[in-house]
């Protein structure tokens, strides 16, 4: 892969820790961009319907990356002309995002966020939250796609819980694998640096007995089921609203830069666990996707990261949902 050279674009950039504070040290996983854009937050949150459940998209923030350091598998100088036919100029700014569903008398979160583990410029989603009209005593449970820090970074910060009458779910091959020192032995690359993250921010759910674990595919409530998304983490799920004949799938890290994967999904991330089960899983759930008709929503697409997909040729693109702000009255 060909990397960028460009001085004022290495000016920019600088190695971000996260702070791991259960180990007293920090470990450097992903370089992302020093200067803020904006001054001040975005709104955050974004407010959608499925089958008249509501489904709330709420923006952890963004930060700038470089994905020619980051991204894999891509033919020489893919990356650099994907984006540029895309009309994206590096680095490349990565959305996160994570998604509160009130489904009967429950508030279901689809991940966390970062928390404090990614810098300064993210770990917005407790004010996309409060800013939505909803408090974190509220949340009733929260599902994790998988445990990673951006994913289940917010779930604990400085060993108190952000979400404190909550019960965590996730698979439980992925706590497994996460929480088993043998296979931290084993582990290269950035993965080996995210195990010190788990203790700090899922510990204190473990230690009240507030995680549960599931087996997918398994119904987590009625109407909300987990599917396995084995590939980029062992033990990711994606999980599927279903309603009134309506149909909502959170992937949770199936794509990662998407003017690049929808092009050509082949194209895999240092992150990956096994990479190859993780182009082979994108492709399949493209495919299903575009089949089915399905709404898809993705904590690393530009917010609010909600849309459908749809195969063109050897590629795919993704249409995102039109804004609708159509709500009689005013504030």
């Amino acid at each position: 892969m060909t990397m960028y050279s460009s001085s004022s674009l290495i000016s920019k950039l600088m190695v971000v820790s996260f702070s791991i504070f259960a180990s007293g040290s920090a470990i450097s996983a992903v370089t992302i961009t020093k200067d803020s854009q904006l001054a001040t937050p975005q709104a955050g949150f974004y407010r959608m319907t499925v089958g008249g459940v509501e489904i709330v998209a709420l923006s952890d923030g963004t930060f700038g990356f470089n994905a020619e350091d980051l991204l894999t598998h891509a033919k020489p100088g893919e990356v650099e002309r994907l984006l540029k036919k895309a009309a994206i100029h590096p680095p490349v700014e990565a959305n996160v995002n994570a998604f509160l569903i009130h489904l009967d008398d429950r508030y279901i979160l689809i991940d966390s966020g970062t928390g404090e583990l990614l810098g300064p410029k993210v770990n917005k989603l407790p004010l996309s939250l409060k800013n939505a009209g909803f408090s974190s005593n509220q949340i009733t449970d929260v599902l994790l796609t998988h445990i990673h820090p951006d994913h289940s970074g917010g779930l604990s910060v400085k060993g108190q819980k952000v979400y404190p009458n909550a019960t965590i779910h996730v698979a439980r091959r992925e706590l497994a694998y996460w929480t088993d020192k043998s296979k931290e032995a084993k582990a290269v690359g950035p993965t080996k640096s995210l195990f010190a993250s788990v203790e700090p921010t899922l510990g204190p759910y473990l230690q009240s007995g507030r995680v549960q674990t599931f087996e997918p595919p398994a119904d987590i409530f009625p109407g909300l089921r987990a599917l396995p998304a084995y590939g980029h983490t062992p033990g990711q799920s994606s999980f599927v609203l279903e309603r009134d004949g309506q149909t909502m799938v959170f992937w949770g890290d199936i794509i990662h830069v998407p003017a690049v994967q929808f092009e050509d999904p082949n194209v895999t991330i240092q992150f990956d666990v096994d990479p190859a089960l993780a182009a082979t899983r994108r492709k399949r759930l493209f495919a299903d996707a575009a089949l089915n008709g399905w709404l898809v929503a993705m904590p690393h697409m530009y917010f609010p990261g909600v849309g459908h997909v749809q195969k063109e040729g050897t590629h795919y693109r993704f249409y995102p949902i039109p804004y609708v702000n159509d709500a009689q009255g005013s504030f």
